[in-house]
């Protein structure tokens, strides 16, 4: 039986965004098997937490490709050294996504410092579709989080997390500032 072509599609996913889903279909079509690897990232001062970012993942991949989902696309999160997952997963292969030519040369150099890591392991880069060429996680939360409309960039479901998160820190703020009012009033 032929060894089972195995891919890796890292990132942050804070939130998945149709850009993202678009690879996700796309690189899945090149493998056997690609596990979505979900970054701990905190240095990113992610909105989601892993778990959360996990969960929502999973939650799109099951709606894109439910009879595919068990066995060919898989979520896990992960906190070491891309390399060292890629590894552990079984993985040959490293797919990344690219907007624009400024994604390009930081990919490259990523590319480069994981093939000296492991020269076993290669690196695909799959260029957004047209129509995703613009979409960011961070572009996202920024128009979301100031009340623009996100629907063409996300999914409805992902839209439904955002919407929550940001009324969760709209309550917050809103707690936070009728505290310092009091106390400023007494």
């Amino acid at each position: 039986m032929p060894e089972l072509r195995v891919g890796v599609y890292p990132g942050t996913f804070d939130p998945v965004t149709n850009g993202h889903i678009d690879i996700i279909k796309r690189a899945s079509r090149l493998v056997d098997r690609l596990v979505i690897g979900i970054a701990s990232n905190a240095g990113k001062g992610p909105l989601f937490s892993i778990e959360e970012r996990v969960g929502i993942v999973r939650e799109v991949v099951a709606a894109l490709c439910p009879a595919m989902q068990k066995d060919r696309i898989e979520v896990q999160p992960f906190d070491t050294l891309l390399m060292h997952f890629v590894e552990t997963v079984g993985a040959r292969v490293i797919i990344r996504g690219l907007r624009a030519v400024s994604d390009f040369e930081y990919e490259f150099q990523m590319a480069g410092m994981n093939a000296r890591l492991n020269p076993e392991i290669e690196t695909i880069f799959l260029m957004a579709s047209d129509r995703n060429q613009f979409i960011s996680s961070r572009f996202v939360k920024e128009i979301g989080r100031l009340g623009g409309e996100i629907g063409h960039f996300v999914t409805p479901g992902v839209a439904g997390h955002l919407a929550r998160r940001f009324a969760q820190e709209r309550r917050k703020s809103d707690h936070a500032k009728g505290r310092v009012q009091t106390l400023e009033d007494s």
